[in-house]
């Protein structure tokens, strides 16, 4: 008769010795490809790293993601972040150096007014607490993350009620 702790301790090392052998992907390992993006509005690119990715993903899912969760708008479900409602907005933030302008200063979809104490972003920080500490490099990542997203998640990031 085996104990019940002999099992367990068989368990745990095929358990240890699997996880060494197969290794453990905490994210989908993307191309060169499919991180280049947009630098700024003369259609200039920028491949950014898996690192920064990474980073933006985690900077988005603590600063953004409440109210853009998905890429949707929850205050506005009409405009969300996939690449045509970025596109159409005035100025275009499909790009990193358009979206990081607009993290700093929002402005309505239509260029006419800012949202500053509607919106997170840098200008409004005394308002929105976790947008303080967030540096020019922090504002690429997460631009970086948002322009990638399309491509990951194809017709899931901006597709709303449907997929989240």
């Amino acid at each position: 008769m085996i104990k019940k702790n002999t099992v367990l301790v068989l368990f745990i090392n095929i358990f240890l010795l699997f996880s060494c052998l197969v290794p453990l992907v905490d994210a989908v390992e993307l191309d060169e490809s499919t991180r280049t993006v947009t630098f700024d509005s003369s259609s200039k690119t920028i491949i950014l790293t898996p690192e920064q990715v990474k980073r933006g993903k985690r900077l988005f899912n603590n600063s953004c993601a409440q109210c853009h969760n998905g890429g949707i708008t929850k205050t506005n479900p009409n405009i969300g972040l996939e690449l045509e409602s970025l596109s159409l907005a005035i100025p275009a933030r499909d790009n990193i150096t358009n979206l990081i302008d607009y993290m700093k200063n929002p402005i309505s979809y239509d260029g006419q007014n800012s949202i500053a104490e509607l919106h997170p972003s840098i200008k409004s920080a005394e308002i929105f607490p976790k947008m303080r500490n967030l540096t020019d490099e922090d504002l690429l990542s997460m631009a970086g993350y948002i322009l990638v997203q399309p491509r990951v998640a194809q017709e899931k990031w901006g597709g709303g009620k449907i997929y989240y």
